[in-house]
């Protein structure tokens, strides 16, 4: 396996077989930097945490989630820990009904094994009928495979654009909808219209959902719960806790088993 895998996928694009996979090792905060595909692409890691940024906004992928990016998507992963990743390429002009728009799918124990397995496959040699079918049902598990709200979409409107950098870099910050709308000198109701149009949430939905992504990449990191919630704003990990359940069905220290 390549040393520098940044580029290692270059030869995975090119290759006439509808659905290619390949894994790479990542170190802790290496990035791939910025780039597109001319497949679709499932990322998923058996181990570590990715961070997926776009131009629209940004997921975070623990070992349990796969992204599924469209045709053509630039963007830049960066590592959470140290990153065994595991990627396969379809085309979607050859392989139909993938999902239209990119997302977060959970990650089945079959489908956790055919990613697996579709690494073992050699890339551009002809298929036999066992590699056939396990690509096959590879496809019929994405498209039958939930998804997951893991997204954090960010908008064009410069005004709004500071004011989610600014959550982002510091999400214990508690400023109401009022002050954050003073700041940009717009009326309360005119932050949470513009909010509702940019980002499909509300002001509030938006800053809990970032809250939520922080605290994903902190207990990758093996951060305490209490911790996790005082930095993401809340005053008590019990509060924290019933939060994060709302949104997975799961405590947060057993998000990643």
């Amino acid at each position: 396996m390549s040393a520098d895998p940044s580029h290692h996928y270059l030869a995975y694009d090119q290759l006439p077989q509808p659905v290619v996979a390949m894994e790479s090792r990542w170190r802790h905060g290496m990035s791939t930097g910025w780039h597109s595909h001319p497949r679709g692409q499932l990322l998923y890691a058996t181990e570590g945490v990715m961070v997926i940024h776009t131009d629209a906004g940004s997921w975070v992928i623990p070992p349990n989630r796969v992204l599924w990016m469209v045709t053509g998507l630039r963007h830049c992963v960066t590592m959470s820990g140290d990153v065994v990743m595991r990627t396969a390429y379809i085309n979607v002009d050859q392989v139909s009904a993938m999902p239209a728009q990119s997302c977060a799918i959970n990650v089945s124990p079959l489908l956790r094994e055919l990613l697996v397995e579709a690494v073992r496959i050699a890339p551009g040699a002809a298929l036999s009928a066992r590699h056939a079918r396990v690509l096959e049902l590879l496809i019929d598990e994405i498209q039958v495979s939930p998804t997951l709200p893991l997204h954090l979409p960010l908008p064009q409107d410069k005004r709004l654009h500071h004011i989610c950098t600014a959550l982002i870099a510091h999400p214990a910050d508690a400023a109401s909808a009022a002050q954050w709308a003073a700041s940009i000198q717009v009326a309360e109701r005119t932050l949470h219209r513009l909010f509702a149009q940019e980002t499909g949430m509300t002001f509030a939905q938006w800053r809990e959902q970032a809250r939520l992504l922080h605290a994903l990449r902190r207990i990758a990191c093996g951060d305490k719960v209490i911790d996790i919630a005082l930095d993401c704003g809340y005053a008590s990990p019990s509060a924290f806790t019933a939060m994060f359940r709302r949104h997975f069905g799961v405590t947060p220290s057993g998000f990643y088993r």
